[in-house]
């Protein structure tokens, strides 16, 4: 693309805007717990210049980790979106600067829901993986996450400075754990402490960091060393024969023999990475300052403007799919992806503009509300900063003030373009305890903190427990419900007493009954009259629950057959077994029976579920309870030691293996044993072994279990 190529697309596409969509780019960093995603993201802010000193989470000043929570502990609890430029000096887009809005995502599993809304959003992203420790298992999430949204990405193997780091190791991981087609695009010049540099294998030129410089400014470009030549060409080489499936003038040009251009080539790999085919890989050591600008080289070069991704998808008012593609003409559909509440300015609402111009003062449209909000301002996010604008374009990400009933995952749109956008999806809550506060004051603070809290996070709720009157909140993991507290007393001066944590447990039945439900009333005047009956049948796990009407005849008037399904659905909130949800299961209605007086809505609710209990009861119901996927890193003396408490918490051993001196082990454990599994751990290894965790799937409760676990329900209930 030539200069006056570029410039034409420039004053086309610029109008009021200051960076055109091509030249945009909407990224998220995302990764394993601890791989260094928040410390890329403040060397990428330091060398593009928004800030002008490097922060550093263990010292609690990370752009980024704004929160108190955040800064105490050391690790990102709330996605935070934050912009830059940045001006390549290579490639298609040399002497371009580039708009690059960034969302920073935690990598710890209970946090998950904040990748998930980010990566809905998201064009493309940077999956960081450490050096040392390859793809680890939240690794492996995320990359599911980005999966399901389509999103290209291109990888950074982090921390190349560190004891053990093996780039080729961490690479190989990707391919075999990941599925991932993984090339690198750079090679390391050494590692651990000689890390030194980088090879661009588009260029064939070597990056040597001065080693003078700490701040990782200074570079010189030169020839690459004659020991790393070899593996340099053979890469390369690889990289070509990766990237020709995907190109055929790159292909024709490889097997000829011919030359390629750095250009072609560059595009020649855009391409394959937006066609989700293709990753490229780079080394480097955000800590130690090194690789950051050539990753930033990368985002602009291969990971996609709002203009290369497919059309934009969504549902009319008849619920009709239509697509559309992003420009600045037209209507306007934005769809929001998180809330949060800042002290001086109060509900914030993120957006992500997919088509049309917004600007402060406009009305939109909220299909699922069927209601107007006023966006009385508009912000560009720096973290916790903000900066106000007056317009902003399709493929912005900006935050609006103003609009009220807004939740995750609605869309606002121009009312004469009403479009209603896929929302993103987020996993059930796997935990619950109850929270009392310790005085009447505290109860309506408590209350609207919680339902703010709850606003802001999709994964977690709150209930009232009916037989109790205690206030329930249920979330991802103890660490989410730690914080819900802590913010509660900190941000909402709630001081509140916990209970223990209670697991979320379901119910489901494994055999197919017959069953009906009859609610007859008499009192004198008009009675009731309600009568189902249905069949009741488990489904695959994971499949949900469905209840179809096969009425024929008019046996149920057509008016009774939704309050009848609406009964059904209210009863598998309460299994018969320890009043847990009911999942996975159908429900067809098949016949019954009306009176011509006093049938009513009510009466057919309760014949609904009258009818679900009987079935339940006589379709073997069993308690199911939440399996965790949990991976141990221990010294190899300790192995046995963890082993042992696994198999003791009911844990079934999946795989061991080995990484450095160092072992891995992979098991499937309840989560109902592994409260306080941190603390137990740490004194078996002699604090040397960590350990992740995240949900994978419900199993039955063992006989032996069940008594204990029935027991307790019925003393304290906590369904969610």
């Amino acid at each position: 693309m030539s200069q006056a190529e570029k410039h034409e697309i420039s004053t086309a596409n610029a109008k009021e805007r200051k960076f055109p969509m091509e030249f945009t780019r909407n990224i998220g960093i995302a990764a394993h717990i601890d791989a260094g995603k928040t410390t890329t993201t403040e060397r990428i802010l330091y060398y593009t210049g928004v800030v002008h000193k490097i922060g550093e989470v263990h010292d609690g000043n990370a752009v980024t980790d704004w929160m108190e929570q955040e800064r105490e502990r050391g690790i990102t609890i709330q996605s935070a979106a934050i912009s830059c430029t940045w001006t390549n000096a290579s490639g298609p887009y040399a002497d371009i600067t580039h708009q690059v809005n960034i969302i920073d995502t935690p990598g710890h599993v209970d946090f998950t829901a904040e990748v998930e809304r980010s990566l809905r959003v998201l064009d493309g992203a940077v999956a960081v993986f450490c050096a040392v420790a390859g793809v680890q298992p939240q690794s492996e999430t995320v990359w599911r996450q980005a999966d399901k949204y389509n999103v290209p990405r291109i990888a950074f193997i982090n921390k190349m400075d560190r004891t053990g780091a093996d780039f080729a190791g961490a690479v190989s991981d990707m391919r075999e754990k990941l599925g991932a087609n993984a090339h690198p695009l750079y090679l390391p010049i050494g590692a651990e402490e000689n890390f030194k540099g980088l090879i661009d294998l588009v260029v064939m030129k070597a990056y040597l960091y001065d080693e003078t410089d700490p701040l990782g400014v200074k570079y010189d470009i030169v020839d690459i060393p004659e020991e790393y030549k070899a593996d340099a060409e053979a890469h390369r080489e690889a990289l070509l024969e990766a990237v020709s499936d995907y190109d055929d003038v790159i292909a024709e040009k490889f097997l000829g023999g011919e030359d390629i251009g750095e250009n072609e080539l560059k595009q020649a790999i855009r391409k394959a990475t937006i066609s989700l085919e293709f990753v490229g890989v780079v080394p480097g050591s955000a800590f130690k300052n090194k690789g950051v600008q050539r990753l930033l080289d990368a985002v602009i070069n291969y990971l996609p403007a709002p203009t290369d991704v497919p059309p934009v998808k969504g549902q009319n008012d008849e619920a009709e799919a239509i697509e559309f593609t992003p420009k600045d003409e037209g209507g306007t559909a934005a769809l929001a992806f998180k809330l949060m509440t800042d002290p001086y300015v109060g509900k914030l609402v993120f957006i992500r503009v997919y088509t049309g111009t917004l600007r402060k003062g406009d009305t939109l449209w909220n299909p699922r509300t069927r209601r107007k909000e006023r966006v009385s301002r508009l912000m560009i996010m720096k973290s916790n900063a903000r900066e106000d604008v007056d317009v902003v374009y399709a493929g912005d990400i900006c935050a609006v003030i103003g609009v009220k009933g807004v939740v995750t995952g609605d869309t606002l749109c121009s009312e004469d373009f009403n479009v209603a956008l896929e929302p993103p999806s987020f996993p059930e809550p796997v935990i619950s305890m109850s929270v009392e506060p310790k005085t009447k004051a505290d109860q309506e603070k408590m209350s609207l903190g919680l339902q703010r809290l709850a606003e802001e996070d999709p994964t977690f709720r709150v209930t009232t427990d009916e037989e109790t009157g205690q206030t329930i909140i249920a979330g991802m993991g103890e660490l989410h419900l730690e914080i819900i507290r802590d913010r509660l007393f900190r941000e909402f001066k709630v001081e509140a007493d916990s209970g223990k944590p209670q697991i979320a447990y379901r119910e489901t039945i494994r055999g197919s009954a017959d069953a009906e439900g009859k609610f007859v009333r008499q009192s004198g005047g008009k009675g009731q009259y309600g009568h189902a009956v249905i069949k009741i049948e488990p489904q695959e796990m994971g499949k949900g629950v469905e209840v179809v009407s096969e009425i024929v005849g008019g046996a149920i008037p057509k008016e009774f057959i939704k309050p009848t399904i609406d009964g059904i659905l209210e009863a598998a909130n309460n299994g018969t077994v320890a009043g847990y949800p009911v999942i996975d299961f159908k429900v067809r209605i098949v016949d019954g029976s009306f009176h011509e007086v006093d049938s009513s809505e009510m009466a057919f609710k309760m014949a609904g579920i009258f009818a679900f209990r009987d079935g339940m009861k006589k379709a073997q119901p069993i308690l199911l309870e939440p399996i965790m996927k949990v991976e141990v890193t221990t010294p190899e003396e300790s192995q046995g030691d963890v082993m042992g408490d696994l198999n003791r918490r009911r844990g079934k051993i999946q795989s061991i293996g080995s990484k450095g001196n160092v072992c891995l082990i992979n098991a499937e454990v309840p989560l109902e044993t592994m409260f306080g599994y941190s603390t137990d751990v740490r004194s078996l290894s002699k604090g040397r072994a960590s350990y992740s965790m995240e949900p994978s799937h419900f199993e039955q409760v063992p006989a032996n279990n069940l008594a204990e676990i029935v027991a307790s329900a019925s003393r304290a209930p906590a369904r969610t």
